[in-house]
């Protein structure tokens, strides 16, 4: 890759957690170039200092517009909140850049109008509900599971500051299951004792958020059967276990077209 010019990448939430670590991972590529750091937080600072790996001459600032015009970045990547990234996307894809989008919450008008304005400018935007690769083959696994198993239950806990339940990757994964079949058994009679203690439903597919300090991305996947369980599990247990697919999309966003949901499109 010595040869080929640097992918430019502009990182937005940079002083978030996941934003810091983007920040690390795209420093440690020879392909890749930070050329912007957007945040409302720590503006002016060296974006390499926040990530804690010293000075990269890359100054924090708090408007995107700007550093899309002044610094044109061929990728951006976005690690912040609904309503922020909506923005953030709608902006990069006027400017012609390209989107790797790590922020979920999206409904279904979100992704029709991301969709549109990426075929409007012609610019790919890639969403993933999960950047870990083990949680992709956790996801390809459930969807293959389903097409044997009529019972299953998706179980997801994150980190505490996590604010969407269930999360992008629990309902990314019951759309998958629901590839192979209309729906999934449930049970006929149930009395909650306590309301919502059984979890909400995705036809059949019964999904329990759980939400305390010490974790960080974990779903287990259950299947029940005829005197039998297949339990499926993921655990990121840092979130450095996302980078290596942030940069496998980094690197392949470029060569996709519209809108693309899911890591599973760049790894084969």
């Amino acid at each position: 890759m010595e040869n080929r010019e640097k992918i430019s990448v502009v990182v937005t939430g940079a002083v978030g957690k996941m934003g810091r670590e983007v920040v690390k991972a795209i420093s440690r590529e020879s392909d890749l170039s930070l050329v912007g750091a957007i945040d409302h937080e720590a503006t002016g600072d060296d974006a390499g200092v926040v990530a804690g790996i010293g000075t990269i001459g890359v100054a924090i600032s708090n408007s995107l517009e700007e550093v899309l015009k002044q610094r044109k970045p061929r990728v951006l990547v976005d690690f912040t909140r609904h309503q922020s990234a909506l923005k953030n996307i709608e902006a990069s894809v006027k400017n012609k850049v390209s989107c790797v989008i790590g922020t979920t919450g999206f409904t279904e008008s979100d992704l029709a109008n991301i969709r549109s304005w990426s075929e409007q400018n012609q610019t790919p935007v890639f969403i993933a509900p999960n950047f870990a690769i083990g949680a992709v083959l956790l996801m390809k696994f459930a969807e293959e599971a389903s097409k044997y198993f009529s019972w299953s239950e998706i179980i997801e806990l994150h980190h505490d500051k996590k604010i969407d339940a269930p999360s992008g990757t629990a309902i990314r994964t019951a759309e998958l299951m629901l590839k192979n079949r209309s729906s999934f058994e449930k049970t006929e009679k149930e009395e909650e004792k306590i309301s919502g203690v059984r979890g909400g439903s995705m036809q059949g597919i019964r999904l329990h958020s759980v939400r305390l300090p010490g974790l960080v991305a974990h779903e287990e996947v259950l299947f029940g059967g005829l005197g039998q369980l297949l339990t499926i599990r993921h655990d990121s247990l840092s979130r450095e276990s996302f980078m290596p697919g942030v940069i496998l999309a980094i690197r392949r966003v470029l060569k996709s077209k519209g809108l693309t949901i899911g890591l599973e499109h760049f790894m084969s």
